[in-house]
């Protein structure tokens, strides 16, 4: 049976390749212009992002879009 996107483990704490050599500024600016996936909480002191987001980040960074918002 596939995994839905709820059902997925959140992915942490580098989401992508580049984000280790990335500034977490640039990262946190662009997670707040909708310009890359947003965190989700996982628990008290800690935050990931649901892998499939990521995944079509990566396969379009420029295209990409929160899921539900129109392209």
């Amino acid at each position: 049976m596939p995994v839905t996107p709820s059902q997925q483990e959140p992915a942490r704490p580098c989401p992508t390749p580049t984000a280790p050599s990335a500034c977490r500024s640039t990262l946190y600016r662009e997670i707040a212009e909708g310009a890359f996936p947003a965190q989700l909480r996982i628990s008290v002191h800690g935050a990931g992002w649901r892998e499939s987001e990521i995944d079509r980040w990566v396969a379009d960074p420029v295209g990409w879009r929160p899921e539900g918002e129109g392209r």
